[in-house]
């Protein structure tokens, strides 16, 4: 069967905060790929550039000019040379050429087209047969920091994780469970609390770190009671925003607080203990590779993870891993701009025992391809929210995989928090 794509083409559209993106269509002799590019509101320094200058604009026109000549007579089963290519258009490093955002669109549209050529499902053509495993969704609640405006915790997100579930359905059912009971709380606990959201669909409240953190845990303990699994939390701290490099300290605005370097991980190590923990991520900022190390080594069965710390750079998580900086890695396919170069970050992360976190972005589209990502590149968990359009695309995308692998479906294993 050919598969040598015909015709590329791009066009603007909007994601989930109605700002302009790109969107690509594949077309091969005998399929066809979409793929629209997320943005997100918190970025890593070492992350690819989105556009070029001039933005969106600027990006379609370079796809039309420089890109689909080089691309159009290309095999699309060829990912890596198709990857190889958009490098070679642009070899600034950075994407800012072309943008990453392009690169990420072309990419993974052309895994689509190509799938859609065999007639098979993303997963599968990535992944093989064998991949039958579906990750745990990890969902934010609570939102905080630069996620929202106006009073609500310094952290960026509150986030569950329902890792005794027994099928994929089960954990997002239960996380739904726990999203809509942390509604009810907040409009107790603050009278005028208004039902606002966040771009990712978590409650947006007038409370502090640690009433978020004690809402979580009654709400958590309620919910694995009720279901006879263990849904736990964690916190993405987005440590990166509150670091001031003036004062050498982690500010703490709405606490009135400001932490030193062995301040914070104290603070870290303490909320770990208290409130059992199982994730933490970014609790430092991005090129505190000692913190992260330390924290690392004094912590069991808790995953602390790298966002902005690693931005799925594949050098970035070498470093971490020859420092013992965290266990765990978010993988964001559009922080390093192909296919290609994030299966590289994650199989580098599955080689040195870093679990591998797939996730989406905050300013998201209704692209439902990082769901196929997570099976068939077998990450364990998936960051995609609970509620909220964008979010919901991916979550029932799983659903229906899950449905389709019938008796073949099995949820992963992630020992790390099971003290294995």
């Amino acid at each position: 069967m050919s598969t040598v794509i015909e015709d590329i083409i791009a066009r603007k559209v909007f994601n989930s905060r109605g700002e302009e993106t790109i969107e690509v269509d594949i077309l091969t002799t005998s399929g066809f790929g979409r793929a629209s590019a997320p943005a997100g509101e918190s970025r890593g320094k070492a992350e690819v550039i989105y556009y070029p200058q001039g933005g969106v604009d600027q990006a379609i026109k370079k796809v039309e000019e420089l890109i689909a000549p080089e691309i159009v007579g290309l095999n699309a089963d060829s990912q890596e040379e198709v990857d190889r290519v958009l490098h070679e258009i642009d070899d600034s490093g950075d994407f800012s050429v072309i943008g990453g955002n392009t690169a990420f669109a072309i990419s993974m549209s052309n895994a689509e087209a190509a799938a859609n050529s065999h007639g098979l499902l993303l997963f599968h053509f990535l992944g093989g047969r064998t991949a039958c495993e579906l990750p745990y969704p990890l969902g934010n609640t609570i939102s905080g920091g630069k996620h929202t405006q106006g009073k609500s915790p310094d952290m960026q997100e509150f986030l569950v994780l329902p890792y005794g579930a027994e099928s994929f359905l089960e954990a997002a059912t239960a996380n739904t469970q726990i999203h809509r009971r942390i509604g009810t709380i907040l409009r107790k606990k603050d009278k005028l609390f208004s039902g606002g959201k966040s771009d990712e669909g978590a409650w947006v409240a007038n409370i502090e770190n640690l009433d978020a953190f004690e809402v979580l845990a009654d709400v958590c303990g309620e919910v694995s009671d009720e279901e006879g699994f263990e849904c736990c939390f964690g916190v993405d701290i987005a440590a990166s925003s509150l670091w001031s490099e003036e004062e050498e300290a982690y500010i703490y605005q709405r606490e009135r607080e400001k932490r030193d370097k062995g301040e914070q991980l104290e603070f870290i190590l303490e909320l770990i203990k208290k409130y059992h923990l199982v994730y933490v991520e970014d609790p430092f900022h991005e090129e505190d590779y000692e913190s992260f190390a330390e924290l690392t080594k004094k912590v069991r069965n808790c995953l602390i993870c790298g966002d902005d710390f690693f931005a799925t750079n594949n050098e970035r998580l070498s470093r971490g891993i020859k420092m013992r900086a965290a266990n765990s890695a978010i993988i964001k396919v559009n922080q390093v701009g192909t296919l290609t170069d994030a299966w590289k970050t994650i199989k580098i992360a599955k080689r040195n025992g870093y679990v591998p976190v797939i996730s989406h972005r905050s300013g998201d589209t209704c692209d439902r391809h990082i769901a196929h990502l997570a099976v068939a590149f077998k990450c364990p968990i998936i960051k995609t929210g609970v509620v909220e359009g964008a979010r919901i695309a991916k979550i029932n995308e799983l659903i229906r995989i899950e449905e389709f692998l019938g008796d073949r479906a099995k949820i992963a294993v992630l020992p790390i928090l099971k003290g294995g």
